[in-house]
């Protein structure tokens, strides 16, 4: 389908996920990115993503001076910037609460947001992880409330979910193939076709906008129920005094065996994406058995690696109430500032209660984000002092450069959560 002229993009949501795709955009077509946070658009403005998505004179080269430009990405945070766009994209995030229930907060305000300034024509598509039906049954019905205009008449809708990897920088967006989806089969096209004009990967046109949403939610949910199972087998090796890694790199031989690896499973994907499934598929009067064992399985590893690694201490002679440990990251997964869902707190609470002093180094973190997410005290350069322990918990490129033997005592212990430092560590998961 050919596309109308004087297209101009809102992406409403600046993060992991929105900054990479207005930047993506913003090479052919006139953005404009929508951000509550001052502090958040100001440094984007300024050439500088403090995700680490976008480098500086990737984001320098398209940014604009306004919101008039015919291409290029203009930052703002007030929305009555974003009113003369025709196609709204929404990529805030979808969180769980503290009792692991969907919070649709950010996609409720969001919504309103865009609904104040929504007018006849209008696209809005949504990025957000959700489950089938929460575009049509819960956004749409904000739209039309705070628009005063009729879905599928006035305004239509969209969904196309995201497939963002953090700290991946190869497998950047404009190469991840695209899912697509649309309110009625001729906004479906025009949805696909203003994907397929940047994502160089291709795209797939689903044909409703639920199956684009139960895709997206059963993309992490499968990868969730794969790691569970790799890490049921790791405990029960370990019981058995087998190593896990070397028994996983033997049965890869085999052309058909998956290659998943036991680890903390934690982030705003993975550990988040199979309660939005679940929490569905509950109200229609089904449990989901196998998704929630496996969501059980996953949040149980912070203390079992825990216990794992105050056995080895033990083994190893170190007294460990009032031992001293250093914890080598403390973000959800490598070469990534996000500290959302990590769990490797886990891991330092169920330490710290064992009477362990925990020094947290993680230079990727922001130390004031850590310290009001989870209240911990973290330092961002290596400390100049040895320790009775030494956990690899987050593999960043910069831990694998580190002299460990500068950082132990004499008989210190090495211990690896993401099994790569081979027979240099002490133990691995």
């Amino acid at each position: 389908m050919k596309l109308e002229q004087n297209i101009k993009i809102a992406v409403v949501g600046l993060g992991y996920v929105g900054l990479p795709l207005a930047r993506l955009f913003a090479t052919k077509y006139s953005v404009i990115g929508f951000d509550i946070n001052e502090t958040r658009v100001k440094s984007l403005n300024s050439g500088f993503d403090t995700t680490l998505e976008v480098d500086p004179e990737t984001l320098k080269a398209v940014l604009v001076d306004n919101s008039n430009s015919k291409i290029g990405l203009y930052c703002t945070n007030i929305l009555e910037d974003i009113a003369t766009c025709n196609y709204f994209i929404v990529t805030v995030p979808t969180p769980v609460d503290k009792n692991n229930r969907p919070d649709l907060t950010p996609l409720y305000k969001s919504s309103e947001a865009v609904g104040k300034i929504l007018k006849k024509g209008d696209v809005v598509i949504y990025e957000s992880t959700v489950y089938p039906g929460v575009t049509e049954e819960q956004c749409v019905p904000v739209l039309e409330k705070v628009s005063g205009l009729k879905f599928n008449e006035d305004f239509f809708a969209g969904y196309s979910p995201e497939r963002i990897n953090p700290g991946d920088k190869e497998h950047t967006v404009e190469k991840i193939l695209k899912v697509t989806s649309g309110s009625t089969p001729e906004i479906g096209l025009k949805v696909d076709a203003l994907y397929k004009s940047v994502i160089i990967a291709g795209t797939h046109l689903a044909p409703s906008i639920k199956v684009a949403e139960a895709a997206k939610v059963i993309e992490n949910s499968q990868r969730d129920i794969n790691i569970a199972f790799v890490n049921e087998l790791a405990k029960i090796f370990n019981l058995m005094n087998i190593d896990t890694q070397e028994v996983l790199t033997a049965a890869a031989t085999k052309w058909n065996f998956l290659p998943f690896k036991p680890g903390l499973v934690g982030g705003h994907c993975i550990g988040v994406d199979p309660y939005y499934l679940a929490q569905r598929a509950q109200e229609f009067g089904y449990h989901p058995e196998i998704i929630l064992a496996g969501r059980r399985l996953n949040d149980s590893m912070g203390e079992y690696v825990a216990s794992q690694i105050v056995k080895l201490m033990i083994k190893k002679g170190i007294s460990v109430n009032g031992a001293s440990l250093l914890m080598l990251g403390i973000t959800f997964k490598e070469n990534c500032p996000d500290v959302r869902n990590t769990k490797i707190v886990d891991v330092i609470k169920a330490l710290k209660e064992y009477g362990i002093v925990v020094t947290i180094y993680d230079p990727l973190a922001n130390t004031e984000e850590v310290k009001k997410e989870y209240k911990l005290e973290t330092i961002n350069s290596l400390p100049i002092e040895k320790f009775d322990a030494i956990v690899l918990g987050v593999a960043h490129k910069e831990f694998l450069k580190l002299n460990f033997s500068e950082l132990q005592k004499e008989n210190s212990l090495l211990y690896d959560v993401k099994g790569i430092l081979g027979t240099m560590a002490d133990n691995r998961l």
